[in-house]
């Protein structure tokens, strides 16, 4: 008679799993991480959908609309009646007779239904993709202005999502490009020792030296002002990844020192392995999980910086749009006091760090699963 095979136990579940398994089965009882899972996938992806979310074109300018505040929506109205479809008012504008300031008024009798998939203004969606269609907007002569508008009348929604395409993508690809610096460089220096560890570890000590802002400000001064975005954006990328590495560089020395005199290191040596292939199949992924989390931390350093540079006049310039570029407009008291919304944008980068944050405490964690 043959016997029955009974299912796992939980026990037997836990021992048999990897150590991926283990990591997320810990990572999900993590709740901090898991919120910052949610608000980085809102984040990114509003940033891939932000041509459709955004209710108009970035550069479009409302010159009857400058420092516009946030609309309210509403579901009652004035009179107290119920609408199913919610609402902006239009707007009544005055002078104030002091200050000559425009000021803005809801006039409760123009009432402007929010419409869903609205046929707005024309785009190319992701460059590629002709079409009208946004998330949502209203019929002429309304105007949609959720976060309001800037010194020129251009709505700051739109170009909070248009801009998060840059601002996450340079935490990304700088990452990325101090993370194969920082595995190359500290693989050679710990596995070759001699040296060459001692020119890249002075190398390392020379760049940790120097203070990290100023350094930043002088590279990106160096940028020539001529030059096209695309090439700034690039080398501002490379200029945040200039010192990103040297840390990790230094990780990866120290483990693989402690590493390469492991048996199954030796034997992949007899074996007639070379030496990229011991280091990139053998010793880098005994401490991936730590890889992992250093990357996830390394990711609100870059936006940050990026952010700093642009705020200061010296990372990204108009008309390239980022989180940086649009904050830089607030550098005046005068116009945060009197239009506080310019500084939404420092919302979401505040936004956007903490969760980055809350994943890689989480991640951090479970790294350790038998702890």
């Amino acid at each position: 008679m043959p016997l029955s095979k009974s299912a796992p136990s939980d026990t037997e579940q836990y021992y048999m799993a990897t150590q991926w398994q283990l990591m997320w089965r810990k990572l999900k009882r993590h709740r901090l991480a898991l919120v910052g899972m949610v608000m980085l996938s809102v984040i990114y992806g509003s940033a891939i959908l932000a041509d459709f979310l955004a209710p108009y074109e970035i550069y479009k300018r409302h010159t009857a609309y400058i420092y516009c505040p946030p609309q309210r929506i509403h579901l009652i109205d004035a009179e107290g009646q119920f609408h199913f479809r919610p609402f902006v008012y239009g707007w009544k504008t005055r002078r104030d007779p002091v200050t000559y300031e425009r000021l803005y008024e809801e006039d409760v009798s123009a009432i402007y239904p929010i419409r869903f998939l609205h046929e707005g203004e024309p785009y190319k969606f992701w460059g590629l993709i002709p079409t009208r269609i946004h998330l949502s907007g209203v019929d002429e002569p309304g105007v949609f202005f959720i976060f309001g508008t800037d010194h020129l009348g251009r709505d700051v929604f739109s170009r909070i999502l248009m801009a998060a395409r840059i601002s996450l993508s340079i935490g990304l690809i700088g990452v990325a490009l101090s993370f194969l610096l920082g595995c190359f460089l500290g693989g050679i220096s710990g596995y070759y020792g001699g040296p060459l560890d001692t020119f890249i570890q002075r190398l390392i000590e020379f760049l940790l030296s120097i203070p990290t802002i100023p350094l930043w400000m002088a590279l990106a001064a160096a940028v020539p002002p001529d030059w096209p975005p695309i090439q700034v954006y690039l080398m501002i990328t490379v200029i945040l990844s200039i010192v990103g590495w040297c840390g990790l560089a230094r990780v990866v020395r120290g483990k693989l020192i402690s590493l390469r005199t492991e048996d199954y290191v030796l034997a992949a040596t007899i074996a007639g392995a070379s030496d990229g292939r011991i280091i990139r199949r053998h010793l880098l992924p005994g401490f991936m999980s730590y890889l992992i989390v250093n990357l996830t931390l390394a990711i609100p350093t870059m936006i940050l910086g990026e952010t700093a540079l642009s705020f200061l006049g010296l990372g990204l310039q108009p008309p390239t749009v980022s989180w940086g570029v649009l904050l830089s407009v607030a550098q005046d008291v005068k116009v945060v006091i009197m239009y506080p919304w310019i500084l939404i944008p420092g919302v979401f980068v505040v936004i956007t760090v903490l969760a980055f944050n809350f994943l890689g405490d989480g991640l951090r964690d479970a790294a350790d699963p038998y702890h």
